[in-house]
């Protein structure tokens, strides 16, 4: 039995990939207002589906040679199981009226076969672009909660949707540069250290001045930017103070609080 119940099987080792699925699902249950049964169903049906991952993985590395083919047994396991309770949630969102949601899951397909493929090639890793696609996919459970939440479709999803995904894709990018300085910082030079943190600070240059403008506009909450605020922050503090010899799970631990810090003035200042 102890075969079956490998973490390495069961669950995500990617860690800090959790706050990519978590942070827009938590965004979207407290804006939609109202936590029901039907959104206990979508948390559930988003959870299974992030957890289903590992399994699928784990099977296309065995097949493809990279894992022993006695690891099968327990990722078809762990599928199955998996598989199973995320039809009993898609279920229960069909039967309550919003089966319209799972249209959102469409994206994830080709993005998850391209990341099986990678798999298979053993290229998956330091793949960016594949993973910033991956958020934008995980963030669509913010728009789905919302919707569930109030009852009916409004089209401030979509800008649910899309501040978290952005906010996702500037943590990505701050995080390949930290683990880059992490191996080479102590041979660059103070010039090199913005050059190399160039495209991150664009990224929350970005974010922070596009929420600005368009709060002072009007189409979103006036303070919505002071949630972006922080992460810009924090990436002039990375480029100035770079991450040389840091260990991966430092520099995890303070993405982590970022972005939980993050999701909570998102919250607040949407509220406002």
């Amino acid at each position: 039995m102890q075969t079956f119940f490998r973490k390495q099987i069961m669950l995500p080792q990617d860690h800090g990939s959790w706050v990519f699925l978590l942070s827009p699902l938590i965004i979207g249950l407290i804006t939609g207002r109202t936590f029901s049964w039907t959104s206990l169903a979508l948390t559930v049906a988003a959870l299974f589906s992030f957890l289903l991952r590992q399994p699928v993985t784990m099977a296309v590395k065995a097949y493809s040679g990279r894992r022993p083919r006695t690891d099968l047994p327990a990722a078809s396991l762990w599928i199955a199981i998996y598989g199973l309770i995320l039809l009993i949630a898609v279920g229960k969102l069909v039967i309550d009226g919003f089966g319209f949601v799972l249209w959102l899951a469409a994206p994830g397909l080709p993005i998850f076969s391209w990341h099986l493929w990678l798999v298979s090639r053993r290229e998956e890793r330091r793949q960016a672009g594949v993973e910033i696609l991956a958020t934008g996919v995980l963030a669509l459970s913010a728009p789905a909660a919302l919707w569930i939440g109030i009852g009916h479709y409004d089209s401030n999803g979509w800008w649910l949707w899309l501040l978290t995904w952005l906010q996702s894709s500037a943590s990505i990018v701050y995080a390949y540069l930290r683990l880059e300085q992490r191996e080479q910082a102590s041979a660059w030079s103070r010039r090199e250290f913005w050059k190399k943190g160039r495209r991150a600070l664009l990224y929350t240059s970005f974010n922070l001045f596009f929420t600005l403008v368009i709060g002072w506009i009007g189409w979103l909450p006036r303070f919505i930017f002071l949630a972006f605020l922080i992460q810009w922050a924090e990436t002039l503090w990375g480029i100035t103070h770079p991450a040389a010899g840091w260990k991966p799970v430092r520099i995890g631990t303070r993405q982590l609080i970022v972005s939980c810090l993050w999701t909570i003035l998102f919250i607040v200042f949407w509220k406002v």
